[in-house]
């Protein structure tokens, strides 16, 4: 399958794939926990809200109802788009990266459950938006916030098929999310999901580092 593969687009993530954005993220989310009366001394152990959707993992790791939820993710911004979003950073080499597959005649695209909104403003920032074809992401009204939703609407909106785009995540959900709608993917093991991780949730491909993963797109 490899061998024959010649997908036009890359679709990746954007946490735990192109930056790290841990610090930004986690005080973030420290933030809107401390709302309610929670105090997290080890922001570490935040770690887990680094790629899936909010919502969802507000309800998962503490238990909130939905409507608690909702109310979270409204504190957590009040942070993130104030000072989190710029707590950020670009992985070591991803720009080269970036310069070197667009220079291919490749086109990139972000496909993220992160806002859209500050997925432009993170791209800005890192001054980067040029090696972009298309950025898709979340929308603030949670209306399309998982992953399969993301890149379904990134699809539909470039009127490509599957089959002509690989996607590039460092989560499970980046992988199910791609499976969900028939993509090659390739997980990476600098973000923040473990080989297990990757390969249970059916990732075709895993490669260690950002160049690793630069000589792998550069032969597909």
């Amino acid at each position: 399958m490899e061998k024959t593969m010649r997908p036009e687009y890359i679709f990746m993530d954007l946490d735990g794939t192109i930056s790290d954005p841990k610090e930004g993220i986690t005080k973030a989310v420290a933030h809107a926990l401390s709302y309610y009366g929670i105090q997290v001394e080890n922001l570490d152990t935040l770690e887990k809200f680094i790629g899936p959707p909010l919502l969802d993992s507000f309800q998962d790791f503490y238990g909130f109802s939905e409507e608690q939820s909702r109310e979270a993710v409204g504190k957590y911004r009040e942070y993130f788009s104030r000072q989190g979003l710029f707590e950020n950073v670009l992985y070591d080499g991803m720009k080269e990266l970036l310069a070197e597959v667009t220079s291919q005649g490749k086109k990139i695209v972000i496909a993220t459950s992160k806002p859209e909104v500050y997925t432009v403003q993170i791209l800005k920032y890192f001054e980067i938006e040029q090696y972009f074809y298309f950025v898709a992401g979340s929308t603030l009204d949670g209306s399309r916030s998982k992953k399969g939703d993301v890149i379904r609407y990134a699809l539909d909106s470039l009127k490509i098929t599957a089959d002509q785009a690989v996607m590039v995540g460092d989560r499970k959900h980046d992988v199910i999310g791609a499976k969900e709608n028939g993509m090659y993917v390739i997980g990476v093991l600098y973000g923040y999901g473990d080989r297990m991780e990757l390969e249970t949730a059916g990732a075709d491909c895993i490669v260690a580092d950002v160049n690793e993963l630069k000589v792998k797109l550069n032969n597909i």
